[in-house]
């Protein structure tokens, strides 16, 4: 009987020792998504006065050029906050089925992003031919 016991306590440690080694790795994904949304938002910033520079370095470059970037800037600044977003979703969700035991891995959210960030970069390659 005792040693039963004893085994039940090993298995509920090693349940509870399970479940915080998850919440710790959802934690460390959050803070990963966290870190990739505030990189594009600077990103975003970055060619957004992007549009400046190549007006003061030549005078000569089309106006369209200052807004064209601008617009792209913007885009991705909102697509860095939209990020911030669903990282904060994401992350309590999977701390809900975390703690309910009910986890299940989905790739949804993963492949909207990318699809997203690569159609940016495609608008950013056309830009930047554009403006040499």
């Amino acid at each position: 009987m005792e040693e039963e016991d004893k085994s039940e306590n090993r298995r509920s440690s090693d349940v509870e020792r399970a479940k915080v080694t998850d919440h710790l790795a959802n934690e460390r994904t959050y803070l990963a998504w966290i870190r990739t949304g505030v990189t594009i938002i600077a990103l975003g910033f970055v060619v957004a006065k992007f549009g400046l520079i190549v007006k003061e370095l030549n005078p000569l470059a089309p106006e369209t050029s200052f807004h064209f970037s601008s617009y792209i800037g913007m885009a991705l600044v909102i697509c860095g906050g939209i990020l911030e977003l669903l990282a904060l979703g994401r992350f309590t969700g999977n701390q809900k089925r975390i703690k309910e035991g009910k986890y299940e891995p989905s790739a949804r959210v993963e492949t909207a992003i990318s699809s997203g960030i690569f159609v940016i970069a495609i608008i950013l390659i056309v830009y930047l031919v554009l403006t040499l």
